[in-house]
């Protein structure tokens, strides 16, 4: 009677784990990805504007693809008007550059507001899976623009 007993529970057990790990393996877990930008302006003079950007709004990559072939090489005729976002958060930074050159608490002011972004991030579900950057600088006297941009790259599970 125990070898049965014990045979049946040892069934039930393998069974159970087996349809568990099976429906684990037919269900694509499914994530959003969120993007942060900073712009901070490197524009001589602190002329430049520096922001903190979060699109509130949603887009469909798909909507404005078009995927060319040799034997179909139909231009994409989607309209950059539909792909503009009007819902998004706006956060002010402060310039690097003011009339009197470099500002360091000007970069600790924006890392500060930066870090409070990131934490409330992270506090709502959100994992921070990439961070890229890049700069246009100023190239010489007749250049005049520059920015550092940054994306932080979130995603969470749904």
């Amino acid at each position: 009677m125990k070898k049965l007993i014990l045979t049946g529970i040892f069934a039930f057990v393998t069974i159970f784990g087996t349809l568990a790990q099976n429906e684990s393996e037919n269900t694509t877990p499914q994530f959003e990805v969120k993007v942060i930008t900073s712009v901070e302006s490197i524009v001589p003079m602190g002329l430049g504007r520096s922001r903190l950007i979060s699109s509130n709004a949603e887009r469909d990559y798909k909507e404005f693809s078009s995927e060319q072939t040799e034997e179909d090489n139909t231009r994409n005729k989607s309209k950059r008007k539909d792909i503009r976002v009007k819902d998004f958060e706006e956060t002010k930074l402060l310039n690097f550059y003011n009339i009197a050159g470099i500002r360091f608490q000007n970069i600790a002011a924006n890392d500060a507001v930066i870090s409070s972004k990131l934490t409330s991030m992270l506090a709502n579900g959100w994992d921070l899976i990439f961070v890229t950057s890049a700069v246009e600088s100023d190239a010489g006297e007749t250049d005049e623009q520059g920015i550092f941009i940054t994306r932080y790259i979130f995603k969470r599970q749904l």
